[in-house]
């Protein structure tokens, strides 16, 4: 049975910050471990924001993971809905490869909590198929995305504040105007997400 695990972070800067910073978190003191991100696809549907995107990581493990977990880095599958209109951002990331070993499924959900305040409700569900270790596995995974909340809480509020810190003399534009110049790059990036995930494909077929 897989493991469950929630977790909740408080930003001190409004919502339309938080998900404009949400696309430049990387890289950031704390996230050394991300090596790449690549937008596999972005739409706009019924006025929200769907886009898919794939991050590579490497992949620590203790010595006595060693013999399940040969990979140096494994990919992450993030999948993420803004909507405007309610102001709320929803995020689905999972690892791609390697799911039998443990596979992590992570849902947050960030809301407003006033002007000045957003909330992100992070939930996990981390789980393994091997036998007999699965239990001693699953420990493992829970811990390790326990220390990992902080450090993404951590670096995300480094990316914001130098965001902020720097740009709060010249005024920020609405996320509905965001919408729309996402809407007219989509188009033009469409070739160069296609190759992406071409390539992305390639690489976990190989794994």
């Amino acid at each position: 049975m897989a493991r469950y695990y929630e977790n909740t972070s408080t930003f001190n800067f409004s919502w339309d910050q938080v998900v404009r910073g949400y696309w430049k978190r990387y890289p950031n003191p704390q996230s050394t471990h991300v090596l790449s991100e690549d937008t596999w696809s972005r739409q706009i549907k019924d006025g929200c924001l769907h886009t898919k995107r794939v991050l590579t990581k490497t992949n620590r493990v203790p010595k006595w993971g060693e013999r399940f977990f040969n990979a140096k880095s494994v990919k992450i599958i993030e999948e993420s809905i803004v909507d405007p209109d309610q102001k709320v951002l929803i995020t689905y990331t999972r690892n791609l490869g390697y799911t039998k070993v443990m596979s992590v499924v992570e849902r947050v959900e960030y809301r407003s909590a006033g002007p000045h305040q957003t909330v992100a409700r992070r939930s996990a569900w981390i789980d393994s198929q091997v036998f007999g270790f699965s239990r001693a596995i699953r420990a493992f995974g829970v811990d390790r995305f326990k220390k990992n909340c902080t450090q993404m809480a951590s670096g995300f509020n480094h990316v914001l504040h130098a965001l902020y810190e720097r740009q709060a003399s010249h005024g920020l534009a609405p996320v509905s105007h965001t919408l729309k110049e996402m809407r007219s790059a989509a188009a033009a990036a469409a070739a160069a997400t296609d190759r992406a995930a071409a390539n992305v494909l390639s690489s976990v077929n190989r794994t």
